[in-house]
C-alpha cells in the first residue's frame, strides 16, 4: 500500500526564515519600459517623481543561476519558499499601505519578512497559504508596505475548468465608466515577464502550458492583471493620491482573450475589476485615496 502522505503542514512547523534586508535605486530606467509595455506615448514618471503604487515590482529584482531553476521555470529553493515535497505555487493576492510614494532615483531600502504561514483544506485538498510582507524606506521613513499571499500545495490537484478553445473575439459587458481594454498577446507576456524577472513557464511555453499544466494557452500574469486595475486609478484620477489598496486574484486569463478592466470611484474609493466575455471577475480590487490635504 502506498505510504498516506503526510499533513502539509507538518513541513512547515519549524520553519520560519528570517527577514532579508535589500538595496536599490529605483533607477526610472524600468518606469520607462514598463510605459513602454503599456503602449504609453511618455514615461509615467522621471527621477525625483512618485513610483506609481505597485511598480515597486519592478525593482530589487533576483536574476538566478539557471542551474537554481526548477522544471516549471521557479526557483527550487529561497527563503520564503515553503519546503513541501513538489510545490506548485499560485498568487492569490495581496495589499499595500502607502504612507507616502516611493520617489524614482532615491536609495531605497526593502525588508522583506514571513508574516503568516497557514495550512488550510481546500476544495481540491490541502493548501498553504504564506503571506510575505514588504517595507519599502526612503531616508529612513517608512514609505511603503505590502503584504503578498501565495498559496502552494504539494502536488498537483484536480484540473480546474478552463475553456477547452479560446475566443479572440468575444467583448466583456462594461460596468464602470473607467475603462481600459487590453488583447494581450505571447511578445507582450514575454517582455512583462523579462521586466518582472519571471521565468514560470505558463508565461511563455505554450505546449508545457498545454500538456502539463492543463490550461489551453498561455496564462496572463496575475501580477499584470492588478497594474491593470490600478493603472484606471492612474489614468481617471491622477490628483488622487492612493493611500491603501487590496487585490485578490480569482480566475486566470489567457493570451489573446479580450481583457476589459473597468472601475468607478465614489466616497473616497475606488472598486475595480478585470473581466473577460466568460468571466465578469477575474481579478477585483478596492483602492482608498487619501485625504485631500494629506
Amino acid at each position: 500500500m502506498p505510504a498516506t502522505p503526510l499533513p502539509i503542514g507538518s513541513y512547515v512547523t519549524s520553519w520560519r526564515p528570517g527577514p532579508v534586508t535589500e538595496e536599490d535605486r529605483l533607477n526610472p530606467g524600468p518606469v520607462s519600459a514598463v510605459s513602454a509595455l503599456l503602449d504609453l506615448p511618455h514615461t509615467v514618471a522621471g527621477t525625483g517623481d512618485a513610483l506609481p503604487p505597485l511598480w515597486q515590482w519592478f525593482y530589487f529584482l533576483r536574476w538566478p543561476a539557471q542551474h537554481e531553476l526548477g522544471a516549471d521555470g521557479h526557483l527550487r529553493d529561497a527563503r520564503f519558499l515553503p519546503p513541501i515535497p513538489d510545490r506548485q505555487r499560485m498568487f492569490a493576492g495581496g495589499r499595500c499601505e502607502i504612507s507616502e510614494p516611493l520617489r524614482l532615483g532615491e536609495p531605497t531600502e526593502r525588508v522583506s519578512s514571513l508574516s503568516a504561514v497557514t495550512p488550510k483544506q481546500g476544495r481540491t485538498g490541502e493548501l498553504l497559504f504564506i503571506t510575505e510582507r514588504q517595507e519599502f524606506r526612503q531616508s529612513g521613513r517608512l514609505c511603503v508596505v505590502e503584504e503578498q499571499d501565495i498559496v502552494y500545495r504539494s502536488g498537483r490537484g484536480p484540473a480546474g475548468a478552463h475553456p477547452t478553445a479560446l475566443d479572440d473575439q468575444a467583448t466583456a459587458t462594461a460596468e464602470g465608466p473607467w475603462r481600459l481594454s487590453l488583447q494581450p498577446d505571447p511578445t507582450l507576456l514575454f517582455r512583462f515577464s523579462a521586466l518582472t524577472a519571471n521565468a514560470h513557464r505558463i508565461h511563455y511555453d505554450a505546449p508545457y502550458c498545454r500538456d502539463t499544466e492543463g490550461y489551453p494557452g498561455l496564462v496572463v500574469h496575475g501580477p499584470l492583471l492588478a497594474l491593470l486595475m490600478l493603472e484606471l486609478v492612474r489614468r481617471n484620477a491622477p490628483e488622487r493620491r492612493v493611500r491603501t489598496l487590496s487585490y485578490r486574484l480569482r480566475r486566470p486569463v489567457f493570451a489573446g482573450e479580450r481583457i476589459l478592466a473597468d472601475g468607478a470611484a465614489a466616497d473616497g474609493r475606488a472598486g475595480l475589476r478585470i473581466a473577460t466575455h466568460r468571466e465578469a471577475r477575474h481579478a477585483t480590487a478596492e483602492v482608498t485615496f487619501a485625504c485631500r490635504q494629506d
